[in-house]
């Protein structure tokens, strides 16, 4: 798609296309003039899956299900949001204590293994070998070949995070578990005790991933700064203002650290955030809407969680947050790059909170459904997935059948801040520079701070191929770079 505003004659474009070791497909364009200095910096997301309008006229019991497939990472997520929405519809208060802690469980596994694969497998080996490192060892083997032990250990949060989808929704991607009213299956006693059995090496195998992320941020002080800005945060909150990934109010904080709102209630969000079309992305800009679209994007996600809650429920986490926060000098933590070492923060909290609830006798019980109540017009389900706050919306008819959904995803409220933080990288790092690979790789990285689920869509990880091309306006090609699926620069 062409910009909004067409550069001038003078200004030359350069694409990277596709964005690599994220999940699903976008680009970077840069708009630079005849100094090589940047113009524009932009990321799109270039895919349209058009899931708000092909559920229209389905039963809303099945929304969970067919939303799930919006994704292979982070199915749960979009199941428990539309989950709660379905609840709702079906005129369904509080669930019974079963069902509650298994969902819960069923929460922090996802997160949980969501946040194992995001940093170990696709982010770790730009902080390991180093960004302009050579690409062909910068992947997951070669960190599996150099840091044996480091890969073992995400390799093996993952799984366990899997192995707690798998006994609560019956498959490791794409399984079921939620019903309008609570859960379809109980948890075994062996189910739990085979899941027990391993808890100790994962709790310290997320306090390592927590150690390792703290001394890689505080050791390179140059983090501090890369693709950095004051923001707004919007997250979920506990009513005491703890972490909370499941229920909670809206906390809107500003950059300063001042508090927007408080215990928003979620299901008036139309009233709090507003959402902007752009001509060159797929993906739409929200932002606070008594703030305007100029000064009320804010950002999502584990760096916004930390920042906003006041204590994490679990002693580990909680420490490993105070740590964090001291960075702050006492206001919000802005780093980007910081992202890395909040979502391990809340891996640990996850850890610990999996522990607490496998050793809790409600969730072995058999009570998994409460009766449905008077039908709902609309339902609204938000969670805190990975990558941060999820909304989904579904209005229904008497029969049943959704007749509009709205779907805000983490990744949608992160647009306006990865696009900043791709402009600030660029500026810093590429302004007035020859194209190489490794530059190209530091807008990568500012991408890959976010955690970004593009269009929340699977995609073959390392198989993509990537071609920067430097062209002039008249047509005519000045440099070009292509990387093969191999990792092969040429």
């Amino acid at each position: 798609m062409e910009p909004d505003n067409p550069a001038p004659s003078t200004t030359r474009r350069i694409a990277i296309d596709p964005v690599t070791r994220v999940e699903g497909h976008g680009k970077i364009t840069l708009l630079i003039d005849d100094d090589q200095h940047i113009v524009e910096a932009r990321f799109h997301i270039v895919e349209f899956r058009g899931f708000e309008k092909f559920i229209q006229g389905r039963p809303y019991w099945e929304v969970p299900f067919f939303v799930q497939r919006l994704c292979g990472i982070c199915p749960v997520s979009h199941q428990l949001a539309a989950a709660k929405a379905v609840d709702q519809i079906a005129g369904i208060g509080q669930l019974t204590p079963t069902a509650t802690k298994l969902r819960r469980l069923l929460h922090f596994g996802q997160i949980l293994q969501s946040h194992a694969l995001h940093f170990f497998h696709l982010s770790s080996p730009d902080f390991l070998f180093g960004f302009g490192s050579d690409p062909r060892q910068r992947n997951i083997a070669g960190v599996l070949e150099r840091y044996p032990e480091i890969a073992l250990k995400g390799v093996k949060l993952r799984k366990y995070g899997q192995q707690i989808i798998e006994a609560i929704t019956g498959k490791r991607v794409h399984g079921t578990g939620t019903v309008p009213g609570g859960m379809n299956k109980a948890l075994t006693a062996a189910e739990r005790d085979a899941l027990l059995a391993g808890i100790g090496d994962i709790l310290q195998w997320s306090q390592d991933a927590v150690a390792l992320n703290e001394h890689i941020h505080t050791a390179h002080p140059e983090h501090r700064d890369f693709g950095t800005f004051p923001s707004h945060y919007l997250s979920l909150t506990g009513s005491g203002g703890e972490l909370e990934f499941y229920h909670g109010g809206l906390r809107a904080r500003a950059a300063d650290g001042s508090t927007l709102h408080d215990q928003f209630d979620y299901c008036d969000y139309q009233r709090l955030l507003s959402e902007e079309v752009r001509s060159w992305s797929y993906l739409k800009f929200p932002y606070f809407s008594s703030l305007g679209t100029e000064r009320g994007w804010y950002r999502v996600g584990p760096l916004a969680r930390i920042n906003n809650c006041d204590v994490i429920p679990t002693p580990l986490a909680e420490a490993a947050r105070q740590r964090f926060k001291a960075t702050g000098n006492g206001g919000p933590v802005h780093d980007t790059l910081a992202y890395h070492w909040a979502r391990m923060i809340e891996l640990l909290h996850c850890t610990e909170s999996i522990h607490s609830l496998l050793t809790d006798t409600d969730i072995t019980g058999t009570d998994l459904l409460t009766g449905k109540g008077e039908h709902q017009p609309q339902g609204i389900g938000v969670i805190e997935a990975p990558r941060g706050t999820l909304f989904h919306h579904y209005h229904v008819n008497d029969d049943g059948l959704v007749t509009q959904a709205n779907l805000i995803v983490s990744t949608t409220s992160n647009n306006q801040a990865m696009n900043e933080s791709v402009r600030a990288v660029a500026n810093r790092y590429l302004d007035g520079q020859e194209i190489t690979e490794a530059l190209l790789n530091h807008l990568e990285v500012a991408v890959r701070a976010y955690d970004p689920c593009l269009s929340c869509a699977t995609h073959a990880l390392g198989k993509m191929p990537l071609q920067v091309t430097l062209q002039h306006t008249g047509g005519s090609v000045i440099h070009q770079l292509t990387k093969r699926v191999d990792g092969a620069i040429q």
